[in-house]
């Protein structure tokens, strides 16, 4: 290579690295007695998205709402570039434990969260495409629970999942018996009860009620 295309390679190189960043991203879990499922945390390009409010869930979006799989949420990152952290908290995240990862950015990309909430019928934390600041520093996010609208709110144990460290009640008679909004939206929280062998649902009421935001997210760029 001559010195003026040498010239240019480390010209091209330094320039794509000023208008990249590693970002460290920390989540805390803000509830009480909601669990989060493994989470996926991926940075990628305003083009790409894991879901959008107001639009009706992916079948990807679905498996991690209902039941906290996000190996399909994975897929559809990778495949749109993104770089990806999958469950850095290596399992469940509990009440007010917090995780933390970090990625790769690339100027102009945003910032996207998911993961389910336990328990619910198809609750998940959701950070939709945030964009990334170009300026250094450490930026916080408050997020919210969303609804997937795939599945009614019924609160009951069977419909569903029921980990061995949340206690659930029995014969409860079901809060919703259908979808009002097959959209995608913010949750209005579960409403459990107090009567653990009746009642309209099989969550406690004490511990399993939750108002938004469910999680601080603290964003360093470096």
């Amino acid at each position: 290579m001559n010195k003026h295309l040498l010239g240019l390679a480390i010209g091209a190189s330094l320039s794509a690295s000023a208008h990249a960043a590693n970002i460290e991203v920390s989540i805390t879990n803000a509830t009480d007695g909601i669990y989060f499922t493994p989470l996926l945390v991926a940075t990628h390009s305003k083009d790409a998205y894991l879901f959008r409010s107001g639009e009706a869930a992916s079948s990807e979006l679905e498996a991690m709402a209902e039941g906290g799989d996000i190996s399909g949420l994975e897929s559809v990152a990778a495949n749109a570039g993104a770089s990806i952290s999958a469950n850095p908290a290596e399992g469940i995240l509990n009440p007010g434990d917090s995780t933390r990862t970090t990625l790769y950015a690339e100027h102009g990309d945003v910032l996207s969260i998911t993961a389910m909430l336990l328990p619910s019928n198809d609750a998940f934390i959701g950070v939709d495409s945030w964009k990334i600041p170009k300026k250094k520093g450490t930026y916080v996010i408050k997020a919210n629970g969303y609804d997937a609208g795939t599945e009614a709110n019924d609160e009951l144990a069977g419909s569903v999942p029921t980990p061995p460290f949340i206690t659930f009640g029995t014969n409860g008679t079901g809060v919703d018996t259908g979808v009002a909004n097959d959209k995608v939206h913010i949750h209005p929280g579960n409403l459990g009860d107090t009567d653990p062998q009746g009642g309209i649902s099989d969550f406690d009421s004490t511990a399993h009620r939750w108002l938004n935001p469910v999680a601080l997210i603290t964003v360093t760029v470096y």
